[in-house]
């Protein structure tokens, strides 16, 4: 089950919704009959956490349901090991730290790249099976999380949760589980326990929830139809302006499907009074690689950040292994394939060079940097796309100039010209542009609170039908509406 799913929309939100309110009002009984009894209620959310665990395993059964007993035992491991390595910063709490770890990683590394792993050793000579296994959705993210609370316990940045039906639910809450953002233990812990969502909120939430609906089906979806005609075909004589027209496509439905996934999950996350972290920040307006990669998927950068780079040395000694280390790995958690290791170590390099080059350099115009950004970041997303590397060298032989097929060919032209609203609210809204609009609101709130803050809800609600209307519109027979990050 996705997010842009009719069924989601329209039946598993409603129904969660409903019961959610629902068990709200039970347990506002609960309190008001502890507090009448002068009794200190320990779990005032209890039955609003059980209704969302439940629909969060529900969700993710809906496709896979052999795996929900790989996440089960995941989180099992993890509350045991939590409640084990806690202050205990000797032999005995390294060792518990290193046995949850390890058993995350080798969850991760048994289901996604046991094949990988597998396939090298035959491609050298060795006689040894493909396990043929199916990767489950969501490990990357679940796993990275679990990682995440094992350190922060250890280094007392947070509490062990000891409430394992607690921990299931940080691990398993059904908005952020399959594709991000990854959120730190210490960013939800509170709010597990008592949280507490506004009329406010739930507007906001909803809001956010339409706008990256709208992100994911109406632009996403059409320029990954773009993308797939111009470069899953047969690109022995593609044009240049195929193979850019093409990979600009793809850019751009990356961003949007995944910005648009984080979106709907922040929105979810608020609506039942949960704070997720912002996973983007308009990276297309970098002026650099290291800014493009603080503007985007910020959560995972932020991990590789705080539990690889800084522990490893950071900026302090061996600069250049470490940045290297970090971007092996980002490339190895996208996926079990030589072109995201490929990819990875692509922008590290770049961005290892850009450290004792074009940071430094002052005199380099905005433009120029612009420009350098957007290019390498093409040729970046090139690498990531295609995991056939004869397919690879053909697209770059087309893209770089090299095939004698010139001009606009005809597919090209209509791929651009029919598509041209799209294109044009594709790169305005690329740009901070709701930011900017969000901002003129709440300066409108502040000198006429009443009127401005009606107009301001007007407004969201206006875009929000229109949206909806639109995207219920284009769901309606649509036959591939994946989320591109659930398959890493």
């Amino acid at each position: 089950m996705v997010f842009s799913d009719l069924f989601f929309i329209f039946c598993f939100i409603p129904l969660f919704l409903l019961l959610y309110i629902v068990c709200g009002w039970l347990d506002k009984f609960r309190i008001r009959r502890a507090e009448s009894d002068e009794r200190h209620l320990k779990r005032p959310m209890l039955l609003r956490n059980i209704i969302l665990t439940v629909f969060s395993i529900l969700f993710y059964a809906w496709g896979e349901p052999i795996y929900v007993f790989l996440m089960l035992a995941v989180v099992f491991v993890n509350y045991i090991c939590g409640l084990l390595l806690y202050k205990k910063h000797n032999a005995i709490g390294k060792g518990w730290l290193f046995i949850g770890i390890a058993a995350d990683l080798a969850a991760l590394g048994s289901f996604k790249y046991l094949g990988f792993f597998s396939g090298v050793l035959r491609g050298v000579g060795f006689d040894v099976p493909d396990p043929q296994i199916a990767l489950p959705i969501g490990i990357s993210f679940y796993i990275f999380q679990s990682i995440s609370y094992l350190v922060d316990v250890y280094r007392e940045d947070s509490k062990p949760q000891r409430n394992y039906f607690d921990l299931l639910l940080y691990i398993s809450m059904f908005p952020q589980l399959i594709a991000g953002p990854i959120v730190r233990y210490g960013t939800v812990a509170l709010e597990i326990g008592h949280r507490h969502a506004t009329a406010d909120d739930v507007a906001e939430g909803v809001y956010r929830f339409i706008i990256g609906l709208g992100k994911k089906v109406i632009i996403a979806n059409i320029m990954g139809e773009i993308a797939t005609s111009l470069l899953g075909g047969n690109l022995e004589n593609m044009s240049a302006a195929a193979a850019w027209v093409g990979i600009l496509a793809f850019s751009i439905q990356i961003y949007f499907d995944f910005s648009g996934y984080s979106d709907m999950a922040i929105g979810i996350g608020r609506s039942v009074g949960f704070h997720f972290p912002e996973n983007f920040n308009h990276p297309f307006t970098c002026n650099s690689m290291t800014d493009f990669w603080r503007r985007w998927h910020i959560s995972l950068g932020s991990f590789f950040r705080d539990y690889v780079y800084i522990p490893m040395g950071g900026n302090r000694r061996h600069q250049a292994l470490n940045i290297l280390t970090v971007w092996f790995l980002t490339g190895m958690w996208h996926g079990a394939s030589w072109n995201f290791i490929m990819w990875g170590l692509y922008f590290g390099l770049i961005i290892l060079i850009e450290k004792y080059t074009l940071l430094r350099w002052k005199w380099v115009p905005k433009i120029g940097l612009y420009i350098y950004s957007i290019f390498f970041l093409l040729i970046g997303f090139g690498i990531f796309y295609f995991d056939d590397f004869g397919r690879m060298q053909q697209f770059f032989t087309a893209f770089f100039g090299q095939n004698e097929s010139q001009g606009l060919p005809m597919h090209v032209e209509t791929a651009i010209f029919d598509n041209l609203w799209l294109w044009v609210a594709a790169i305005i809204l690329c740009l901070p542009v709701r930011r900017h609009v969000e901002n003129l609101g709440c300066r409108m709130i502040e000198r006429v609170p009443y009127a401005g803050n009606y107009t301001v809800q007007f407004c969201h609600a206006i875009v929000s039908i229109i949206i909806l209307i639109c995207s219920v519109a284009l769901l309606v027979g649509a036959t591939n509406n994946a989320f591109i990050y659930t398959r890493f």
